[in-house]
């Protein structure tokens, strides 16, 4: 059977909470980026890769298509959203804000095993970008992974769940473009940014936590826009 490359990467499921788990592992996929903008989803495939019936997966899809991070296409095949510029702009703005508010909750309200958390994904990210050839699609997950490191450490798991469904819808994007332009990893924004982050959070600095988050996620914004790979 030809899979598409990212269902690959995905474990197969028992049988308890079967449509709960599958919806999970889907969704990671999206945040994760290892499904791309305009991707087709089979769902007889995932169904396979997972183990289960495809009625699970049917109705974990559902969740997503009503989370708007997965679509019916008019010839009813099921596919990752493309985004205009103006929708990506927009969702950027948004999570400048409820990114940077979380930021500035973890400065405050970060315990050791976060730090410890967050130290060693920002460790993990920068080692893998002073590589002579990076593993681009590790360097995307551990991007995810220092991203909710600092979320976690909020202590708030409301704000965790709001920042995961933004993710639904800018993890293609975001981590799609990571993944496939080395340029980005080898300047060293995002690595000097997470630097700036992790210290602000360890020295409570809500303020610079925030700048950080803002600051990354703009460079990443502006990065993509100016390439020109949204639509209109």
């Amino acid at each position: 059977m030809n899979l598409p490359a990212a269902l690959t990467l995905v474990e197969p499921l028992d049988r308890q909470t079967l449509g709960e788990r599958a919806y999970a592992q889907l969704a990671d996929l999206l945040i994760s980026g290892r499904l791309a903008p305009g991707e087709k989803l089979s769902l007889r495939a995932a169904a396979d890769v997972l183990g289960v019936s495809i009625m699970p997966v049917r109705e974990a899809v559902s969740r997503l298509v009503a989370d708007k991070a997965l679509e019916v296409a008019a010839n009813r095949a099921v596919r990752v959203p493309m985004m205009s510029s103006a929708q990506f702009r927009d969702l950027t703005k948004v999570r400048i804000a409820i990114e940077g508010h979380a930021a500035a909750e973890a400065a405050r309200h970060r315990q050791d095993d976060n730090l410890a958390s967050i130290a060693a994904a920002e460790a993990a990210m920068r080692a893998e970008s002073e590589l002579a050839r990076p593993d681009l699609a590790r360097a995307v997950e551990l991007n995810k992974t220092f991203h909710f490191a600092v979320y976690e450490a909020a202590q708030s798991p409301i704000l965790v769940e709001i920042i995961r469904t933004l993710w639904l819808k800018a993890g293609p994007v975001i981590n799609l473009d990571l993944r496939g332009n080395p340029d980005r990893l080898a300047k060293g924004e995002a690595i000097r940014f997470h630097a700036d982050v992790r210290k602000a959070i360890a020295a409570g600095d809500a303020a610079s936590a925030k700048a950080g988050i803002a600051a990354d996620i703009t460079g990443a914004a502006d990065f993509i826009l100016s390439r020109g790979g949204l639509s209109a």
